[in-house]
C-alpha cells in the first residue's frame, strides 16, 4: 500500500472520476483503529478499464459503516468525497464540500492517515 498525501487527493479523485457509479465491494475492520474498503472503479490512466482500489484508513477516530449486506445498495451516483484538513482524512459516500458535513453520509470514515493500492478487477 502507498500513502495518499494531501496534495495527491484531487488528482487521485480525478483519475477515478470521483468514483461516480463505482461499485462498493467490501469493508474490512482490520483492527479497532484500521478500516479497509474496496471499490471497483474505472481508471482514466488505464483507458477507463475497471480496476479494484483498496483504501486503508489508519488511526480511525469516527466512522459510520453499513453492514456488508447493504453495500450493494449504496448509491454511488454522486461518487465519494475525500477531504484532508489538518492531520485528519475524511472519506464519505456522496458529494460533500466540508469536513463538518461529511458525517451526513450513510458511510463515512475519519482517520489520521490513508493508504491505497490498486489491483485487477
Amino acid at each position: 500500500m502507498r500513502p495518499l498525501l494531501k496534495k495527491e487527493i484531487d488528482p487521485f479523485l480525478d483519475r477515478f472520476g470521483h468514483f461516480v457509479d463505482s461499485e462498493f465491494r467490501s469493508i474490512e475492520i482490520v483492527s479497532p483503529s484500521t478500516v479497509k474498503i474496496t471499490l471497483a472503479a474505472q481508471d482514466s490512466a488505464r483507458g477507463f478499464d475497471w480496476i479494484t482500489v483498496d483504501l486503508e484508513f489508519d488511526g480511525v477516530s469516527d466512522a459510520n459503516l453499513p453492514q456488508s449486506s447493504k453495500l450493494p445498495h449504496l448509491d454511488m451516483s454522486d461518487g465519494v468525497t475525500l477531504i484532508s484538513k489538518g492531520d485528519l482524512f475524511a472519506f464519505g459516500v456522496g458529494s460533500y464540500d466540508a469536513l463538518s458535513n461529511i458525517t451526513d453520509s450513510l458511510c463515512y470514515i475519519k482517520a489520521g492517515s490513508l493508504k491505497y493500492s490498486q489491483g485487477a478487477f
